[in-house]
């Protein structure tokens, strides 16, 4: 077997540029950036890349929302996602966006082979289309009455009350989410990638060793039922990429995402001399290549992705490896529970090596899901980190200083017991490399159960108070620090931090590459704290800024704002009413010359609107849709014969027409242009 250091590519499956990063999503980064460090630590040659997802329909949409450019909206959310990363200590050696030359330019390069190599096809389809916002729906933008139970609000495809599957043409008065307005059903020609024609390369592929057997159990399913030509391209409007020689069309999102991959590579060796791409990427690469994904993307990774790299001549992965979800106190993440936590939740209040350290216990090579217990994990961190690995140094530590000047030195005092840390490094290293990262958790809190049984054995504090065994207690914390310095290696992948630390108190820091080296004639510095104790106020906090951050998204009580389908949400089922009702309500152009957030209040934001010569003081319910500064000079609808509403912040003169489901999701309608401030709409 060849010693020579490994060359390993690894990626993590790209967070979507249209959110947060939250508890959930951190299972796979942890489990990597543990994998990755691991390698580093081994001396092989590790790159770790990943990238925004970058586009698609919902991210065009979100941006003119905000009032602002897609670019602009991915620029702002990619630095708060780096953000969040870089606080949990996830160390990219890249992370780019799959908005950028290099993912365009190997986009088109991948989809003019496969059509040169005869896997592209095109054929006209009908879909749903919006007439008023000139857009094609995806099922998720289409709300109606299910057809099958009769429940209202469903979206297009399936039905949450009764589980019914559905086309959204079979939708009872179905709306577009976007506009409100009935969806009309028009042909348009799409672009197919020709999957059907790498069966058997699948067949064979899938069962090659790549996945885990679960992973490619499944996959023979859905191999054995027949596969489908994949839909890859989207007409205008979308932010993406144009297909080459196709004005107008658009690849999916899920055509550049995975390429993605290659283009932060691509990007990050045009940075640094000691990387090739065609080392890593061609066909007849001899690298390793590895994906992390979750268990909801498997199809994109182990199907499609691999059919389009084998078509296109390029390498394929060494492995995709595949994770479950996380569930927190047994339940899935959940909004209206109060457990939906993103990662700022928990950086406000904890440190972010506790719940690294909680993962990794619970983590293993399968895809079966793992669970936050709270409870559970205070009591472990508690327990493992700081009652048992840190316990150890802070016992003896001081010892070294007043007996032996601050030196660790002589021979193992426990042969027999410094023999059990040695021999158990090729266990532990095999569990991190297999990522059955749960087990080699186990066997280091073992190891350090039997350093902390042999402290409070030998007693060293009683040692030293005696002139005659001294040099024993010396020997004793000699050796206890050695261990302690085997463990802090071991845990290292999922403690970088606090191995730092370590390093500096041992003035050595970590290295990995052979098995526990015994530190003799060796000088420590003193001895610092290096965790602290999670306490359940910290708990409860998180659990306290979780709530809020959910409870911003949700529409303001306060203020009434359209809903989807033009009514109001205080009355979805309001009754009829007559033209000569209706023609008592003005709505006024009105341009929006200033707006900030209300102090004291979560959701609302204050405009003040010109309507031509008339100013009027309107609070909405708009925050968590709008930031203020991009809403000046925008022309808005305003109710403006509502009768005035005292409000604890101040009387608001009036109400903008918004529209959407709410939270993140209002739009406030807006006149074309041209439209006048003071004018009436009729």
């Amino acid at each position: 077997m060849s010693t020579l250091p490994r060359k390993i590519l690894v990626t993590s499956a790209l967070p979507y540029a249209n959110g947060s990063i939250h508890l959930g999503h951190l299972v796979e980064y942890i489990q990597t950036d543990i994998w990755v460090r691991f390698q580093k630590m081994r001396g092989n040659g590790c790159t770790y890349v990943c990238a925004d997802d970058a586009h698609g329909t919902a991210i065009m949409l979100k941006a003119e929302q905000l009032g602002r450019s897609a670019e602009e909206q991915i620029a702002a959310v990619k630095a708060e996602h780096e953000q969040d990363f870089a606080d949990f200590h996830i160390g990219f050696d890249n992370f780019h966006s799959t908005h950028s030359n290099e993912n365009k330019a190997l986009s088109e390069e991948i989809y003019l082979a496969l059509e040169a190599n005869g896997h592209i096809t095109r054929k006209t389809i009908t879909q749903a289309f919006d007439p008023e916002r000139n857009i094609f729906l995806a099922d998720r933008y289409i709300k109606g009455t299910c057809p099958s139970c009769k429940a209202e609000d469903q979206y297009g495809d399936n039905c949450e009350s009764c589980g019914a599957t559905y086309s959204p043409t079979d939708l009872i008065n179905a709306v577009s989410t976007l506009s409100g307005a009935t969806p009309v059903e028009k042909e348009s020609e799409h672009f197919f990638f020709d999957l059907p024609q790498f069966s058997d390369f699948l067949k064979h592929w899938t069962r090659s060793g790549t996945l885990q057997t679960e992973v490619a159990n499944k996959l023979s399913e859905w191999l054995d039922s027949g596969l489908q030509a994949w839909d890859i391209s989207r007409d205008a409007p979308y932010f993406g990429f144009e297909i080459p020689g196709a004005p107008g069309k658009y690849f999916y999102v899920w055509l550049d995402a995975p390429i993605g991959y290659m283009a932060s590579f691509k990007n990050l060796c045009d940075q640094r001399s000691d990387l090739s791409f065609d080392e890593y990427w061609s066909a007849d690469a001899t690298t390793e290549l590895y994906h992390f994904i979750g268990k909801d993307i498997v199809n994109f990774h182990a199907l499609f992705w691999p059919a389009m790299l084998h078509s296109a001549n390029y390498r394929l992965p060494t492995g995709v490896n595949v994770h479950g979800f996380l569930t927190v106190n047994g339940k899935k993440m959940s909004k209206s529970r109060g457990t939906f936590i993103n990662a700022r939740s928990y950086l406000n209040h904890m440190n972010p090596e506790y719940l690294r350290y909680y993962f990794a216990a619970k983590l293993s090579a399968g895809v079966d899901d793992i669970d936050l217990n709270l409870e559970d994990f205070m009591q472990r961190v508690n327990s493992d980190l700081v009652g048992k690995v840190v316990n150890i140094a802070s016992r003896t530590a001081k010892f070294v200083h007043k007996l032996g000047a601050g030196k660790l030195s002589g021979a193992p005092h426990d042969t027999s017991l410094w023999e059990q840390f040695t021999t158990a490094d090729s266990s532990i290293a095999a569990h991190y490399e297999a990522r059955e990262y749960g087990k080699a958790m186990r066997e280091i809190m073992a190891l350090a159960d039997l350093a902390n049984q042999y402290i409070a054995q030998h007693q060293p504090w009683s040692l030293a108070k005696s002139e005659a065994t001294q040099a024993e207690a010396l020997a004793v914390c000699v050796q206890s620090l050695n261990m302690f310095a085997a463990l802090s290696t071991w845990l290292a992948p999922v403690l970088p931090v606090t191995a730092e630390k370590i390093g500096e108190f041992l003035q050595r820091p970590s290295c990995w590459k052979t098995g526990p080296v015994w530190l003799a004639d060796h000088e420590i510095a003193t001895f610092s704290p290096l965790l602290k104790r999670l306490e359940q106020p910290a708990i409860d906090a998180m659990m306290d800024d979780a709530k809020a951050a959910l409870e911003a998204l949700q529409p303001a009580p306060e203020v009434e704002t359209l809903a989807s389908n033009g009514q109001l949400d205080a009355d979805p089922l309001a009754e009829e009413i007559s033209f000569d009702d209706f023609a008592k309500v003005d709505l006024r152009v009105a341009k929006i010359v200033a707006a900030e957030s209300v102090k004291g209040a979560d959701k609302l934001l204050q405009l003040t609107l010109d309507l031509g010569g008339e100013q009027r003081n309107v609070f909405a319910g708009i925050k968590s849709a709008y930031n203020a500064e991009v809403l000046v000079g925008r022309l808005t609808v305003l109710v403006a014969n509502l009768a005035p509403r005292k409000m604890r912040f101040g009387v608001s003169e009036g109400m903008v027409a918004a529209a959407g489901p709410g939270g993140d999701e209002i739009y406030l309608l807006s006149p074309d242009s041209g439209a006048i401030p003071g004018m009436r709409i009729k």
